[in-house]
């Protein structure tokens, strides 16, 4: 876990960047990097990526945009995000993009703090394979490595948890991040027209509501290049599970007013945690134990 001792600011403005992807990946962080802009124009301090934004969700296009984010010059992509999070002095949620690491390809999301630096990144756990007769059949597993580790950074804008697409469909992982203490759970995520229309909204919702924390979701744009037609509607959820902001399938900047004391006042008013039956089942954190 990553820490940090400055006090976070709990009332903020959150803005997911769902921008159009094409083939060029020259042009979709330029294009990034002017939604990044448009994001903080419009007072967001938190600003969330798309999954795959710096090429097209396809498994033609992963290994050839892959980067290896330990060589610096060959990894334009962290190198935009370092500096756009620098310019800015904000935090940067870098959806995710394929990342090369000692001959294995990662489906990978990197965190960014005010100074630039890296903060933290999360390799995607659950990989995407699905088989819908006459929809869709897509096999993520044949081409990414899956991550080990749940992921949780703290930073200027609260401790965030990170899960990338298929993530979110494991509650496991969220019931995790609400157990160590996190306000916001981030999920860059590319769902399909058949998974979106069916689930994109109700897994972020239950989420949210489950945990009674914030749930962010970003999306690539609907009319994003590729085979993979991508749902897009990236939303923000409170811990109610009430919509705060959403969007549609266009290109845009989805902006929310984030404020924790929304947390503490729903929990208040249904303490789930209080109520659970731990005589009867129990939440047990392999990872912990296994570090």
């Amino acid at each position: 876990m990553n820490r940090t001792n400055k006090a976070p600011i709990s009332l903020f403005k959150i803005a997911l960047c769902q921008l159009v992807v094409n083939p060029n990946k020259e042009a979709n962080l330029n294009r990034a990097r002017c939604l990044i802009q448009s994001a903080v124009e419009l007072g967001a301090i938190l600003v969330v990526l798309p999954e795959m934004w710096n090429c097209p969700y396809s498994s033609d296009y992963f290994a050839k945009h892959a980067e290896d984010f330990d060589n610096e010059d060959a990894s334009p992509t962290i190198l935009m995000l370092s500096q756009a999070a620098l310019c800015h002095k904000i935090t940067i949620v870098g959806g995710s993009v394929p990342e090369w690491n000692n001959g294995r390809l990662y489906n990978t999301c990197c965190i960014f703090g005010p100074d630039g630096k890296l903060k933290a990144r999360h390799r995607k756990i659950h990989l995407f394979d699905i088989d819908i007769p006459g929809e869709i059949s897509f096999k993520e597993s044949d081409s990414f490595t899956p991550g080990d580790q749940p992921t949780i950074v703290d930073t200027n804008v609260g401790r965030i948890g990170v899960g990338i697409c298929h993530d979110i469909r494991f509650p496991e992982l969220a019931m995790l991040y609400r157990e160590k203490g996190v306000h916001i759970i981030c999920y860059p995520g590319a769902f399909n027209i058949s998974t979106g229309e069916m689930l994109w909204e109700l897994e972020q919702r239950a989420r949210a509501a489950d945990n009674q924390l914030f749930v962010a979701t970003c999306s690539p744009a609907r009319d994003s290049s590729g085979c993979y037609t991508i749902w897009g509607h990236s939303t923000v959820v409170a811990p109610s599970g009430e919509i705060i902001a959403t969007s549609g399938p266009e290109e845009t900047v989805v902006l929310a007013d984030i404020d924790y004391s929304e947390i503490q006042l729903q929990r208040k008013s249904l303490p789930l945690d209080d109520l659970k039956r731990r005589d009867i089942y129990n939440f047990v954190n392999i990872h912990q134990q296994k570090h």
